[in-house]
């Protein structure tokens, strides 16, 4: 059976990631806390983030900024978007 979450982004029950993404507390805060769903969610829009501002994960400012805007991301914030982009109509 597959295992579940309720998501601090979606307020819903959805199915869970299958191992925490980081090591220590962060990856088992995010582990037991965020949907599979919203984790994807939180990658694409990191991607994005990462080309469009031209982060170096290389640059511990840059991570750190990306850490932050993904508590946000996760915590319903306001969060760090892509400037002029509109996402495609569904």
């Amino acid at each position: 059976m597959t295992r579940t979450v309720i998501c601090r982004k979606y307020k819903e029950e959805l199915p869970a990631l299958d191992r925490p993404p980081y090591p220590g507390a962060k990856g088992e805060d995010i582990y037991n806390n965020v949907s599979k769903k919203a984790w994807e969610d939180w990658q694409k829009h990191q991607t994005m983030l990462i080309n469009e501002r031209r982060l170096n994960m290389m640059n511990a400012e840059d991570r750190k900024f990306l850490q932050e805007e993904m508590d946000k991301f996760f915590s319903g914030e306001d969060y760090a978007k892509a400037e002029g982009y509109v996402p495609p109509s569904e």
